[in-house]
C-alpha cells in the first residue's frame, strides 16, 4: 500500500511524497490505521524503522479534521520525550509533515530560557513535544494547561525508564483527561515496561515489529580487538582513511568524551562532543553542525544519542564497548537509517570481552570479528601523528581537566528531570 491510497489529508500526501517516502515501513504500515480510527497503540520496534513517522502522519490528519469544525484553544496533543535532542527531533517531522496543514506544534525543554516557551504556548499550539522536568515546571506556574490533551504519546518509552521517569510518568496522569488516545513507542519490551504500558492504554493494539536479528540487515557491523591504550590510535588512523566520512564515536562516560577530544586535537583531527555537562545551546549547534556535515566526527555518550535520527552516518564507532546488546542494537543503528547502506564497528579491549560475550548471547549470534595482523596493528600505532613523548605533560593534561570538570560540577547539583 502507498502512502497516497491512504485517507490522510492531502496535504501531508503533499509532505511525505516532497520528502521522497513511497510506502510505509513496517511500524508505520501497522501503526497508523488504528491510529486513524483513534485506537490506544503498544508499538515495539527497533531503531531506525520509522517510528516518529508512524505516528505523527495519523496524528497531524486526526488534528487536520478536527481542527475543521472550529479552533479550540489548548494543547490537544502531547509527545513525550526522555531527551531534549529527541524533543527537538520529533518537533521537527511533525512540523515538516504538517507544513501544509493548520496544525502547530512546539516543542519545550530546560536547558534554555522558558519566557520565550511561555509566549508561545499563549498564542495556542496544538501539538507539544516535551521533555519532563521543563513540562511540569510550566505546568505547576500554571503556563500550561494540559486539561484538553485528546492524544498522549510516549515515545522511547524504554529508555524513558532507564532515566528514572517512570514517577513523572505517573504524576502526568494527574494532570491530563482520563478519556484519551494513548499511543506507547518503544524499542524494546521488559515486565517494567510492559507493566507501565498496560496501565497507560486501554484495550491497545499490539504491534510488535522484531525481526530475528535485531540489527537492521543493511548495517555491516564487526568487532576489532585493540587494547584500551591503543584505541586513540586505530580511531585516528579510521579517521583518517576516511576524511569525507560522517563518524559517530560512541563512549561510555562524559570524562571519556572529553579525553578522546583532546587526543583527536593532538593529531590535529577536528571533533565534537555530545553529553549533559555541555550547555542546552552548545548541544543544538553541535548536532547541527554534524547533520549538515560541517563536522565530520561527533563523539557521543548514550544518553545523549540516544533515539537521534542523523542522517547519511557512514561510520557507527564503539569505542567504547557497550554495556548492553539493547545498547548495541541502538548505537549502531545510528548508520544505515532507512534504506540506506551503514558500517559500524566496535573496539574491544581484554578487560571488555565479558561483554562482548554477553551481547552475542543476548543476540543469538556472533558479531563478525575483524583480523589485524601483528604487522598491521604495530603498524598503527607507529603512524600516529602524535607527538608528546613527554608523559609529564599528558598528566598535567588530565589533571587540569579533571580539576575543571570538577569545578563545573560544583556550580549545582542537577535535578533529575531535565
Amino acid at each position: 500500500m502507498k502512502f497516497q491510497e491512504y485517507r490522510i489529508a492531502e496535504g501531508i500526501k503533499t509532505s511525505i511524497a516532497k520528502l521522497g517516502y513511497k510506502k510505509p515501513t513496517d511500524i508505520q504500515y501497522k501503526s497508523i490505521p488504528p491510529i486513524l480510527k483513534g485506537e490506544d497503540v503498544l508499538a515495539i520496534a527497533q531503531t531506525g524503522t520509522g517510528k516518529t513517522a508512524a505516528f505523527a502522519i495519523p496524528i497531524l490528519h486526526l488534528l487536520q479534521e478536527r481542527n475543521k469544525t472550529g479552533r479550540n484553544e489548548g494543547v490537544k496533543c502531547l509527545v513525550m520525550a526522555p531527551t531534549h535532542e529527541l524533543a527537538l527531533q520529533t518537533e521537527s517531522v511533525f512540523n515538516t509533515l504538517g507544513e501544509n496543514t493548520r496544525v502547530t506544534s512546539f516543542c519545550i525543554h530546560g536547558g534554555v530560557e522558558q519566557e520565550p516557551q511561555i509566549e508561545k504556548l499563549n498564542k495556542g499550539v496544538d501539538i507539544v513535544i516535551a521533555t519532563p522536568g521543563r513540562m511540569f515546571d510550566l505546568v505547576s506556574q500554571g503556563a500550561l494547561n494540559l486539561k484538553g490533551v485528546q492524544i498522549l504519546v510516549l515515545d522511547e518509552a524504554d529508555h524513558m525508564l532507564d532515566r528514572g521517569f517512570i514517577t513523572d510518568i505517573r504524576d502526568l496522569m494527574k494532570h491530563i483527561p482520563k478519556r484519551r488516545q494513548t499511543l506507547f513507542f518503544s524499542a524494546t519490551i521488559s515486565p517494567k515496561i510492559k507493566k507501565l504500558a498496560y496501565s497507560l492504554v486501554n484495550d491497545a493494539i499490539r504491534i510488535q515489529i522484531s525481526p530475528k536479528d535485531p540489527v537492521a540487515k543493511n548495517i555491516e557491523h564487526a568487532i576489532a580487538f585493540i587494547e584500551m591504550d591503543d584505541k586513540r590510535f586505530f580511531l585516528e588512523s579510521l579517521i583518517k582513511d576516511n576524511p569525507e566520512k560522517k563518524i559517530l564515536v560512541f563512549v561510555r562516560t562524559k570524562v571519556r568524551a572529553e579525553r578522546v577530544k583532546k587526543a583527536m586535537e593532538r593529531v590535529t583531527i577536528v571533533t565534537d562532543t555530545i553529553h549533559s555537562d555541555r550547555l542546552q545551546e552548545e548541544r543544538e549547534q553541535t548536532m547541527k553542525n554534524f547533520r549538515s556535515g560541517e563536522l565530520k566526527v561527533l563523539i557521543a555518550t548514550d544518553v545523549s544519542a540516544r533515539g537521534i535520527d542523523i542522517p547519511n552516518v557512514d561510520f557507527v564507532v564503539n569505542y567504547d564497548m557497550p554495556e548492553t546488546s539493547d545498547n548495541y542494537v541502538h548505537r549502531v543503528g545510528r548508520t544505515g537509517r532507512g534504506r540506506e547502506k551503514g558500517q559500524a564497528v566496535s573496539f574491544c579491549s581484554e578487560e571488555e570481552k565479558y561483554l562482548l560475550t554477553e551481547i552475542e548471547e543476548n543476540l543469538g549470534k556472533s558479531i563478525q570479528k575483524i583480523e589485524i595482523s601483528k604487522g598491521d596493528y604495530k603498524t598503527t600505532l607507529e603512524i600516529t601523528g602524535e607527538k608528546v613523548d613527554d608523559w609529564q605533560s599528558l598528566m598535567k593534561e588530565a589533571d587540569e581537566f579533571e580539576t575543571s570538570r570538577r569545578s563545573g560540577s560544583g556550580k549545582g547539583k542537577k535535578k533529575k528531570r531535565k
